[in-house]
C-alpha cells in the first residue's frame, strides 16, 4: 500500500477504457504500477504519461488492483490464462469493466485467492481525458461478493461514478439494456446524419446535435419516475 487506503494499480488494456480508469484512479491518490501495451500507445500516454509499459505477468507482480479492461472475447481466456501460469496473488484485487460479465468470468482468479469484482462504467470511452469529467456524471455497474461489496462499490465512487448493485444473475439483461441504448442511439443518427447530407447540408451531425440532445434528454426525465408530492403537515 502507498498510504493507508491507496493502492498500487496495474492496468491490463491500453484501449480507450484501460488508461481513463488509470488516471482516474491515480486522481483519487492512488499509484499505478504499470499497464500493458497497446494498439495506439500514443494516446494511452496521453492520459497515463507515466505508466511504466510492462508485460502482463509483470504488472500483476507489481499490483494490489488489477484493472482488466480489454474486449470481451477476450476476457475470460485472459483470467484462465493468467490463472494456469500462476500469476494471481492471494489477497490481490482484481476489476474488470465489461458490462455483460460480473464476477464468474474471474472465478479462476478467485481460486488463486484473488478477490473478483466487476465494475461498468456506463458510457462510451474516448480514450481521451474528455472521459474524466464524463465519469463524473456517470453511474456504474457494480456486482461482487457481498464481503467486499464496499470496496467495489468504494472504488465506482473513486472513478466519479456513482454505483449501482447489479446482480449476478442480471448482467446479460444489464449488457443488452446498454446495448440496445448505445447501438440504437447511433445506428439512429447516422440514418438520420445520411438524409441531410444527402440534401446538402455539410455538418448535419451539428445541425442535429441540440435536437438529438434535448430529445435524449426528455426521453430520460420520460424514464425517470418523479417523486409524488407530500401531503401538507396538519397544523
Amino acid at each position: 500500500m502507498q498510504r493507508e487506503g491507496r493502492l498500487g494499480v496495474g492496468i491490463v488494456g491500453a484501449g480507450r477504457v484501460g488508461p481513463v480508469i488509470g488516471a482516474a484512479l491515480a486522481g483519487a491518490g492512488h499509484a499505478i504500477t504499470g499497464i500493458t501495451r497497446g494498439s495506439d500507445e500514443e494516446r494511452a500516454s496521453a492520459v497515463l504519461p507515466d505508466a511504466p509499459v510492462l508485460d502482463e505477468p509483470e504488472v500483476l507482480r507489481r499490483s494490489e488492483l488489477v484493472v482488466l479492461a480489454v474486449p470481451r472475447a477476450e476476457l475470460p481466456g485472459l483470467v484462465s490464462g493468467l490463472a494456469a501460469a500462476g500469476h494471481w496473488q492471494m489477497g490481490q484485487l482484481v476489476l474488470h469493466t465489461d458490462a455483460s460479465h460480473g464476477i464468474e468470468v474471474l472465478r479462476p482468479a478467485a481460486e488463486k485467492g484473488a478477490i473478483p469484482l466487476a465494475v461498468h462504467p456506463a458510457m462510451t470511452f474516448t480514450g481521451t481525458s474528455i472521459d474524466l469529467r464524463q465519469l463524473a456524471a456517470t453511474y456504474a455497474a457494480v456486482t461482487a461478493p457481498s464481503a467486499v461489496l464496499p470496496i467495489a462499490q468504494a472504488l465506482a465512487v473513486e472513478l466519479g461514478c456513482e454505483p449501482i448493485v447489479v446482480a449476478e444473475g442480471d448482467r446479460p439483461a444489464y449488457a443488452e439494456a446498454i446495448a440496445t441504448a448505445s447501438e440504437f442511439s447511433r445506428q439512429i443518427v447516422q440514418q438520420a446524419t445520411g438524409i441531410l447530407r444527402g440534401i446538402g447540408i455539410d455538418n448535419p451531425g451539428g445541425f442535429l446535435s441540440s435536437l438529438v440532445r434535448s430529445t435524449v434528454d426528455h426521453a430520460l426525465a420520460e424514464a425517470t419516475p418523479s417523486i409524488p408530492d407530500l401531503p401538507p403537515e396538519a397544523d
